[in-house]
């Protein structure tokens, strides 16, 4: 496995139902079993669908050609967390062979709400606990840890207020590092390298600086490997594509490298996955500055 790989590795959940490309079940459902068979699918990760919506994802299926492994779902919970996980398990169950829902995910804003979720999924489910960067997350990322479950942020957005400063995207990953919380990310993280894009696909759109998923990932490997918190947001605000140099054995940026062993255990341990709502582009735009994808 080189570098590109076993950062990159299953890493995009596609969120094709979400803003901004808000597509339909069926185009979505689609878009995913294409992908699954795409040369690129080796950075392919689960299909996020939210719980309220697993009939229609049932319908789809009758549409497309779902042969191969059984599906991987990220099933995002609504208000009734007890209705939801009940439900999460009956799919299972009913849908044996063809999907799973090995993750279960949830706007979860404080210690009572996380340690509830947590309380009804145990021994079932991956829980990952939507919880807000500002103020400081430290208080709740010590209860993520508490009991045992798993963390997700917010990088974007589709108005330019949504999207946090560098500053706060490493204080996030520190909270997590310092607990030994294992985190993804998502919401504006469609393209490898941070720099102005549109925030939609609509043509007035407005722009913001969206963070680059390469600058993300490799900026929490060299944290766990001791580069300070100014430098990792100096990496998460870096433009330049030549900064960042993807190896064989390898990846660099600047003076600092980071090697292969270091980067797959990065992705198992610590730094997970990243939702987009797009597959192509972050696959077509990492091919256009490496060879390797």
């Amino acid at each position: 496995m080189n570098a590109l790989r076993a950062l990159l590795s299953g890493i995009v959940d596609y969120a094709g139902l979400f803003p901004p490309a808000a597509l339909d079940m069926q185009t979505a459902v689609r878009n995913y079993a294409s992908y699954r068979r795409d040369p690129a699918a080796w950075m392919l990760g689960r299909f996020v669908v939210p719980i309220a919506r697993l009939d229609d994802l049932v319908a789809a299926w009758s549409t497309i050609d779902a042969d191969g492994a059984a599906w991987r779902l990220a099933a995002l919970l609504g208000p009734d967390i007890d209705s939801d996980v009940a439900r999460a398990r009956a799919f299972n169950g009913a849908n044996h062979g063809r999907a799973a829902i090995d993750s279960l995910e949830g706007r979860l804003s404080s210690e009572s709400e996380i340690e509830h979720a947590a309380s009804l999924v145990r021994d079932s489910f991956e829980l990952f606990a939507e919880i807000p960067v500002e103020p400081d997350p430290g208080r709740l990322i010590d209860e993520i840890r508490r009991v045992s479950v798993l963390a997700k942020f917010r990088t974007g957005g589709v108005t330019p207020d949504a999207i946090p400063s560098s500053d706060v995207v490493v204080r996030f990953i520190r909270r997590c590092l310092d607990a030994e919380v294992p985190f993804k990310a998502t919401a504006g993280l469609h393209h490898p390298l941070r720099a102005d894009y549109p925030l939609s696909y609509d043509s007035n759109a407005p722009h913001g600086v969206m963070f680059g998923y390469l600058n993300l990932f490799l900026a929490a490997g060299f944290m766990v490997a001791g580069m300070d918190d100014a430098t990792a947001a100096a990496l998460l605000d870096e433009r330049d594509p030549s900064a960042i140099v993807i190896g064989t054995e390898t990846m660099a940026w600047r003076d600092h490298s980071i090697e292969t062993s270091a980067l797959r255990l990065l992705r198992a341990e610590i730094a997970l996955s990243f939702g987009s709502c797009s597959f192509r582009e972050p696959v077509d735009e990492l091919r256009s500055i490496s060879s390797l994808v």
